[in-house]
């Protein structure tokens, strides 16, 4: 969890925050696609020894929030994370990201016949030893003409769609339900999701053996009870020594 300073910072009118760790945060603006979507990425260059966090970084951290609300003819947007690192947080291990963010995402026009302006305000979380909240607001320039190299290298780090399904128990808990699924190969970094959900979920445990890995994370719900999870809706994030894959669902 945030420190007391921090929760006051984020109680700041918005025009009085700033963003300490952070030297710079832009739209990379990216090129047109065939069916008129677009390919572009918010950039975050992060000052030496800090890191922001993954989409869901764990026990503690806070994860990025986006309002596209001023962007224009937006009818959708996908994000494409690149993997995460291990983060060092206030003595918990969280997911995230050192140095630079290139966050990759595809912008699809609610009028495929014109172009989408985009916008955004980013608030997101930073950390060196204490971790802070930040805010940015971001605006496009015009869609470029060629791919951006930048980009393409970030698109080549997010985890690839396997069509395993790990194998599932899952059992209430007092607060509500855990999850522990079988790998068939060792990984070294992990996280268990329930997108779309408010449910909260736990820092992700491993036990990696010579020829499997068993991964475990607490499902909270906001009413801290145990719940019917839907199992085809579990994500697992695994990342080893041939890279990062992404499961959907769980075999049993």
């Amino acid at each position: 969890m945030f420190p007391l300073a921090c929760l006051a910072l984020s109680a700041l009118p918005l025009a009085a925050q700033t963003s300490p760790g952070l030297a710079d945060a832009r739209i990379l603006p990216g090129w047109t696609l065939s069916d008129g979507s677009r390919m572009a990425a918010i950039e975050f260059q992060l000052e030496p020894g800090w890191k922001t966090y993954w989409r869901n970084p764990g026990d503690s951290g806070l994860p990025p929030v986006f309002d596209w609300t001023g962007s224009s003819n937006l009818g959708q947007i996908t994000l494409h994370w690149p993997a995460p690192e291990p983060i060092s947080s206030g003595g918990d291990m969280t997911l995230g990201y050192h140095d630079r963010l290139i966050l990759p995402f595809t912008a699809r026009p609610a009028d495929p016949a014109r172009p989408v302006d985009l916008a955004v305000d980013v608030d997101f979380g930073l950390c060196q030893d204490i971790c802070v909240p930040g805010r940015v607001s971001l605006r496009a320039e015009a869609a470029g003409d060629a791919p951006d190299p930048a980009i393409l290298e970030a698109m080549d780090r997010v985890p690839r769609p396997d069509p395993l399904r790990p194998v599932c128990d899952i059992q209430p808990i007092a607060d509500g339900m855990r999850v522990t699924a079988t790998l068939p190969e060792p990984v070294e970094l992990a996280a268990v999701e329930l997108p779309d959900s408010d449910v909260w979920v736990s820092a992700t445990e491993i036990d990696a053996g010579p020829d499997r890995t068993i991964l475990s994370a607490d499902l909270i719900p906001p009413d801290a009870a145990p719940f019917d999870v839907p199992r085809d809706r579990l994500v697992f994030t695994a990342i080893g020594k041939d890279g990062a894959v992404e499961m959907r669902g769980c075999a049993g």
